[in-house]
């Protein structure tokens, strides 16, 4: 995969809303930071990380590891036409295993965004 040709895109609903985004902007500046910085060496890599810094949860969605003062942020994305990544929603990770409930939002999202192709590019 060409990692030039990568570009970060946040998903977003039918209703123009993006939870990532909203997400993202919520936390703190410093974790904001570290973020972008895992973020930029998943599109230097050309959107494959190992553990970790990413792992593979299920299908084609991957979760960006983010570890932060004590707290576990976990963003899930995929990779979408070679060309981009897509933020698909993020949180922060309470217990050991990563509950049900954020993976079936992750599937639905991503199964969305492949019905209405969705998304917002974002620079970095």
């Amino acid at each position: 995969m060409n990692n030039s040709k990568l570009r970060l895109h946040f998903y977003r609903n039918i209703n123009n809303k993006s939870l990532i985004e909203d997400f993202f902007y919520s936390l703190d500046k410093k974790v904001r930071a570290k973020i972008l910085v895992y973020i930029n060496m998943l599109i230097s890599q050309g959107g494959r990380l190992k553990f970790p810094y990413a792992r593979h949860m299920e299908d084609k969605i991957w979760e960006l590891r983010v570890d932060f003062d004590k707290n576990f942020y976990r963003i899930f994305y995929f990779i979408f036409d070679g060309e981009k990544i897509i933020l698909l929603h993020g949180f922060n990770k309470k217990t050991n295993k990563t509950s049900s409930k954020e993976i079936s939002k992750a599937k639905n999202y991503y199964k969305d965004y492949l019905i209405n192709l969705n998304d917002q590019s974002y620079e970095l």
